[in-house]
């Protein structure tokens, strides 16, 4: 039976490569695709979300989440690493529907009715699964289990020193699912950082020919030249991409149950994620969280996914 999930993201292009392999994955059933501001605006991440739906054409259209602007969200610019859009640049055209709903009512509405079946993936600032617990407190426990990717274990970032983005751009609401009842997992920055790819990975996806690999072939140039100019790296992440990974090759991910917490309002800390890691912790357990990954075995499965996606018609 195919696993029903709700993916929320902020619609970089690491979003969209897991969008690619998500929506046709025969053992995935997409209930709901939600929108967050994040690394663009809300405005642009909704934009971005009904663009790459479009370009993709799945089978089964999903229903679709609109994000709304983060309070007190920090002053980011990511445009130099994704663009102006967050796409590389690509200005999808769309073609926007109308009356659609904010992500928390449809990721509400999508739990009540498979009470116990869903699986949420958050690959970008927990803003809405937060604000869904705060309209209805009971779904907590309606959940298969909800997946944040983001966090640090070590304490190395990729927004400040010690802070990875997702949890850095809204902390209040990663601290709110890490301390509510719901069960949890945590795919942190050091494993998927951990997977790179470079210029080879397009002789490995679908040509340009096709819905998959044109949209690729689009948005992926900017990425690597934003690398190598920006960050100095031949190579590139696709944190996103990997964290999706926990739905479709979990094999791929060791974990460990360990007792998290966000820290929301240190000057030099802002977003980090916090273990009681001490010989007698006095915390209690309250997450599953990736430690480690399988680099080779995640870059193969991650290229298998987009393949299968471009041979479903």
């Amino acid at each position: 039976m195919a696993r029903k999930i709700i993916v929320d993201s902020d619609m970089g292009t690491d979003d969209a490569i897991a969008l690619v392999m998500l929506l046709h994955h025969p053992g995935v059933e997409i209930l709901a695709l939600t929108a967050t501001e994040g690394c663009v605006s809300a405005a642009q991440a909704n934009n971005n979300l009904q663009a790459i739906v479009n370009q993709l054409d799945p089978p089964r259209l999903p229903r679709l989440g609109m994000a709304s602007t983060t309070p007190n969200a920090p002053p980011i610019n990511t445009s130099y690493l994704y663009g102006t859009d967050g796409l590389g640049n690509a200005n999808f055209p769309i073609s926007e529907k109308q009356h659609l709903l904010p992500a928390e009512k449809v990721i509400i509405e999508c739990v009540r009715k498979n009470p116990g079946e869903v699986t949420f993936l958050g690959l970008g600032p927990a803003t809405n699964i937060a604000n869904a617990f705060r309209r209805d407190p009971a779904i907590s426990e309606m959940f298969d289990r909800v997946i944040l990717v983001g966090g640090s274990a070590t304490g190395i970032g990729n927004i400040s020193p010690m802070a990875e983005f997702n949890f850095y751009f809204d902390p209040e609401s990663a601290r709110q699912v890490l301390q509510t009842r719901v069960t949890r997992t945590l795919v942190t920055l050091d494993c998927t950082r951990q997977v790179q790819f470079g210029l080879d990975l397009f002789d490995q996806i679908p040509s340009e020919d096709s819905r998959v690999g044109e949209l690729l072939r689009r948005i992926l140039p900017f990425a690597f030249r934003a690398f190598r100019q920006q960050l100095g790296q031949e190579g590139i992440t696709l944190n996103d991409a990997v964290g999706a990974l926990s739905v479709i090759a979990p094999h791929v991910f060791s974990y460990e149950e360990l007792a998290g917490d966000v820290e929301t309002e240190g000057l030099l800390t802002r977003g980090v994620t916090v273990f009681d890691r001490r010989p007698m912790p006095e915390w209690r357990t309250n997450m599953e969280v990736a430690t480690s990954i399988e680099v080779s075995e995640a870059r193969i499965a991650l290229i298998n996914a987009i393949r299968a996606a471009d041979n479903c018609k």
